[in-house]
């Protein structure tokens, strides 16, 4: 069964194709997500300017935002998302001994102090754990009080991927042969 369904261009409602053209406009195509977002114009939009945010005003370096990708797509067992971001990780420069001890949720080794509080910060949000005073305080040392909300935002946002594309059953794409 295909659970994204997708919706032919002519068949939007007039809320629909705007997103859809804003979407096109700044992506160049619907990315998986989007497809399943697009059913709900304000949903779709409103995820499209968390994610624009995230590629291109955040703070966070691309191998800190590819850090806490591959935590939560770990922690939800999403494999496209994993897959996806397996290959963005080695393009941001992440070795390949760092993403697998980060999708083993052992130590990663990380020598960047702020990639390490990334990885630290976003293992204790996907396991549920309540911070403790002291462990609070030594996250806004590493990450200041904007880097606690953008890790947050990014954990979010990227719970929401993987859930979609888990939900919708999309599958992984084949590989390009090497």
């Amino acid at each position: 069964m295909n659970r994204i369904l997708e919706i032919p261009p002519e068949k939007l409602t007039p809320e629909q194709t705007t997103v859809f053209n804003q979407l096109v406009a700044g992506r160049g195509r619907i990315l998986g997500p989007y497809k399943i977002w697009i059913h709900s114009p304000t949903v779709a939009s409103g995820m499209e300017h968390i994610g624009t945010f995230l590629n291109k005003r955040s703070s966070l370096s691309k191998r800190e935002v590819e850090i806490g990708i591959l935590v939560i797509a770990n922690h939800w067992d999403a494999n496209y998302v994993r897959q996806a971001h397996i290959r963005e990780g080695k393009a941001a420069g992440l070795s390949q001994e760092t993403i697998d001890a980060v999708l083993a949720g052992g130590d990663p080794k990380l020598a960047d102090d702020h990639e390490r509080a990334v990885y630290e910060f976003a293992r204790a949000m996907a396991s549920g754990s309540k911070l403790t005073d002291s462990e609070f305080a030594g996250f806004e040392a590493a990450l200041g009080r904007a880097g606690i909300a953008e890790v947050l935002t990014l954990l979010g946002y990227y719970t929401s991927v993987a859930l979609a594309m888990k939900v919708h059953d999309v599958p992984v794409p084949a590989q390009a042969p090497a």
